[in-house]
């Protein structure tokens, strides 16, 4: 037995004695003990025909299913299947992808957005090559200290990749969780996720906590789902309080939405007198971090859109071409604000210099004019990806 064994039976005995005395919020329901146990049957019984037949659950290796996690955060089943095959042929286990540059990195994630998870998935695969000799850890506090991998990330690592008793709270177990005991709060409030992950670090069984926690997922995404749950043939129905109340999409309740405020700003679209585009990498952290785009600038107060580009122009350190032409609108929704560029195309004459070296097309510059052949070979953010085809095959 590895060391943590010892560990793992203290906790196990917890976790028994939590699931013996779970005492109910305020107007949830009661689980007794017979009934944690039918939940965990119910749910292992169903997910044993009825799961889904997915690239990351061939052989459950734990590299494989972190890399799967991280990709399926924000981002739907169907859309990582194709991803993380093409990832996994591209960096086939820890060492590949720690080797790598960052450019790589980002170019194989390019589509998936939320780019922080690629910079970190690095970052962490570097830590385990150099903490843990390129075995990806179970140990909890081994995984919490890795960049990117916070309480979810960890228990669907320790349980799915290495079948080892551990809970997990995601989107969808916190719905299938907060309709079956009728939670009465948001499940992302403080008061959501202590009572969900008490729920599910009772539920999780000693045995197969592979399956049991997949199956949560499962249902959440195919049965349990946010609108039009398919209740009748839900394993769980005979335990779900929210159904026993005919009203399960009302749990649990919808956090309060918040309008998100707009920024407005201008980009330019500068070609050369060979004709290729200028491109600007973003710095390292933040949005789009590392990835590459045309320059766009936010407005100041009273700035018109025409002002803010040409004050870009001056900081880029470019000159004002002849011609500066309007050449339309791209709109973005980011987590907590909305952006709107007024974007500006125009031809420069010659290949000036700009922001440390964009003269040519080193990789370590900070800007290059880039040719088609180099502009597919980027990766891109997305605002990079709509002023491509904002502007088709004009080249100004």
């Amino acid at each position: 037995m590895p060391p943590a064994a010892a560990p793992d039976a203290a906790m196990a005995t917890r976790r028994r004695r939590r699931a013996d005395a779970l005492p109910p919020a305020a107007g949830e329901a009661e689980l007794t003990p017979a009934a944690l146990a039918a939940v965990r049957t119910a749910v292992m019984d169903w997910f044993a025909v009825a799961q889904r037949r997915l690239p990351w659950r061939e052989g459950y290796d734990p590299y494989g299913v972190w890399v799967a996690e991280i990709m399926l955060q924000q981002t739907q089943v169907e859309t990582v299947r194709a991803y993380y095959e093409r990832w996994m042929a591209r960096f086939p286990d820890v060492h590949a992808v720690a080797a790598a540059s960052q450019e790589a990195v980002l170019k194989a994630w390019e589509g998936l957005g939320y780019y922080s998870r690629a910079r970190n998935l690095q970052r962490a695969a570097q830590a385990i090559v150099e903490r843990h000799d390129g075995r990806v850890p179970e140990e909890l506090e081994a995984l919490l200290a890795l960049p990117g991998i916070g309480r979810y990330t960890a228990g669907a690592i320790r349980s799915i990749g290495h079948n080892r008793p551990a809970p997990l709270v995601d989107g969808n177990v916190g719905r299938v969780l907060g309709r079956l005991v009728a939670l009465d709060v948001p499940a992302r409030s403080t008061g959501g996720q202590r009572r969900l992950w008490a729920l599910a670090d009772a539920l999780v069984p000693e045995r197969g906590p592979r399956d049991f926690n997949q199956g949560l997922m499962e249902l959440g995404a195919l049965v349990c789902r946010p609108t039009a749950p398919q209740c009748l043939p839900c394993p769980l129905q005979p335990h779900c309080a929210a159904c026993a109340q005919g009203r399960p999409e009302a749990f649990p309740p919808p956090p309060e939405r918040r309008a998100r405020p707009l920024r407005r700003g201008a980009m330019l679209l500068l070609r050369d007198a060979a004709g290729r585009l200028l491109l600007r990498r973003r710095p390292p952290t933040g949005v789009w971090g590392g990835l590459w785009e045309p320059p766009w600038v936010e407005r100041q107060v009273g700035e018109s859109a025409t002002a803010a580009a040409r004050r870009l122009l001056a900081e880029l350190g470019l000159p004002e071409p002849p011609r500066l032409v309007r050449a339309g609108q791209l709109s973005h929704g980011l987590t907590h604000f909305q952006l709107e560029l007024s974007c500006f195309r125009a031809r420069l004459p010659g290949s000036p210099r700009a922001l440390g070296g964009a003269g040519g097309n080193e990789a370590g510059s900070d800007a290059c004019w880039a040719d088609a052949a180099r502009i597919a070979a980027l990766p891109l953010a997305r605002l990079g990806h709509k002023a491509l085809e904002l502007i088709g095959n004009d080249d100004a």
